[in-house]
């Protein structure tokens, strides 16, 4: 087992992995940048190391910086979290190269699934159901017209390296088609440094549903259910639930099972993430691989007993599963709440300040992943998300209950956030009763106007 670990990251998912070291006996090394030099996850490390300036290209992206922190603290294993450096197939091989274990998957899986036109092929060939469109890149005006037409409007322009909702664009008919390509690719190549991009059917109104995979090295492939992440403004998950409100025992069995033929086709080990579009007809098609541990795990651990973040560094040190598929069961219903600083009256503008006053929710069932204090100073410089709250129930209906009276008793005081906003949503009759779909909080925002 690894003696320490550096955490090439920052906030609520330094210090959940900085909690899971601290379980299985690993010293930790937190890395900060000069804003965050008060933060949670550099106070409670064992070690921590400034590696540069606020902004993200000079601290969190910095390669150089990050590898020389933890060979000066010798560290034999590094852990990306989620976001920055953690599908960076660059990076990865970085630390291949001086010896230093990169806790995720293989740079080749990285390379094979971060193009998300090439990883659509892959899971073409693997069987694995595809949403219609290009076979891979687009490299014409021409060429997106005639498959735009064979799928049939509306389609998606996306970005082939895109994640975060960025470099997309959605095109109801062909007159459109030209500028939104021309707009994806712009914004593909200022986010991404690639401007390459591809076609495919836009299905209205599905649910996005994701299978939580664990491989080990040694080929032993495990799901953990289902997560439903459907609830979404402008591409970025808001809330997510699981299991999901639309899945049915079989076709939880068919996705589970597709979600490891599609990894064991990348020859995938460590934590990753297979997200499909669900129809209204429950047909689900491939969307794209995560490589990497997800925003929104602690909902799985809480329905499974099972700890994602615990598993990513043993089978990172060589280790096998310690579980079988058999052993996996589903207990009950959990439900997470991004809580964000940020304004929802005023088009969700981030809300940087210091936190004056701070009261989290506890008791049963109720989990908070977070990285603030009272006093602690949020600053402009990264993701609004300050915390995340989580209610675990026996059923559905338990879970929303808790998760209501823990939003109803969460306080915040010196910046905005959206908590009443998270509230509205868990009160809402739709939501209460399942009735809703990855258009739903979009329809939502307008009825509020």
């Amino acid at each position: 087992m690894f003696k320490r670990i550096l955490i090439a990251n920052r906030g609520e998912i330094a210090v959940r992995i900085i909690r899971a070291c601290r379980e299985i006996g690993i010293r930790s090394v937190a890395v900060y940048s000069t804003a965050d030099r008060a933060s949670l996850h550099a106070q409670i490390a064992d070690e921590a190391v400034c590696i540069g300036p606020p902004a993200t290209k000079d601290s969190y992206l910095n390669m150089n910086a990050i590898i020389q922190a933890a060979i000066n603290t010798g560290c034999d294993a590094i852990h990306p979290g989620f976001g920055f450096l953690s599908e960076n197939a660059q990076f990865a091989r970085l630390c291949e190269q001086h010896g230093i274990i990169f806790i995720g998957p293989s740079y080749h899986s990285i390379e094979m699934l971060g193009d998300k036109a090439a990883a659509k092929e892959t899971m073409k060939k693997a069987g694995v159901p595809v949403i219609p469109g290009s076979d891979g890149a687009v490299s014409s005006v021409e060429e997106a017209m005639m498959i735009a037409a064979k799928a049939g409007y509306p389609v998606l322009v996306k970005a082939s390296a895109g994640g975060g909702g960025r470099g997309i664009r959605r095109v109801d008919s062909p007159s459109e088609l030209e500028a939104q390509m021309t707009a994806a690719q712009q914004e593909a190549k200022n986010f991404f440094g690639d401007d390459t991009v591809y076609i495919e059917k836009f299905l209205v109104n599905p649910h996005h549903v994701e299978i939580q995979i664990i491989a080990d090295k040694q080929g032993n492939y495990i799901h953990l259910c289902e997560r439903d992440c459907s609830m979404q403004r402008r591409n970025q998950k808001v809330l997510e639930e699981c299991p999901s409100p639309i899945v049915t025992p079989e076709l939880r069995a068919k996705m589970g099972n597709a979600a490891i033929t599609a990894a064991k086709q990348c020859g995938y080990y460590n934590a990753g993430t297979i997200e499909f579009l669900v129809d209204e007809n429950r047909d689900f098609y491939f969307m794209e691989m995560n490589t990497r541990i997800q925003v929104e795990h602690p909902i799985t651990e809480e329905v499974t007993g099972f700890d994602i973040v615990k598993a990513q560094i043993e089978i990172a040190a060589g280790l096998p599963l310690r579980v079988t598929q058999d052993d996996i069961t589903i207990r009950g219903h959990a439900i997470e709440c991004r809580i964000n600083a940020e304004d929802p009256d005023h088009n969700f503008r981030p809300s940087p300040g210091t936190i004056t006053a701070l009261y989290m929710p506890g008791g049963p069932g109720i989990r908070i992943d977070g990285a603030v204090y009272q006093g602690y100073t949020i600053t402009p410089f990264y993701d609004s998300m300050i915390s995340k709250l989580i209610a675990h129930g026996s059923d559905r209906a338990d879970a929303i209950n808790k998760m209501r009276w823990a939003l109803s008793e969460f306080i915040v005081e010196g910046v905005q956030t959206n908590i009443d906003f998270q509230l509205d949503l868990i009160r809402n009759s739709d939501f209460k009763d399942g009735n809703y779909d990855i258009g739903f909080l979009g329809r939502y925002m307008e009825s509020k106007k």
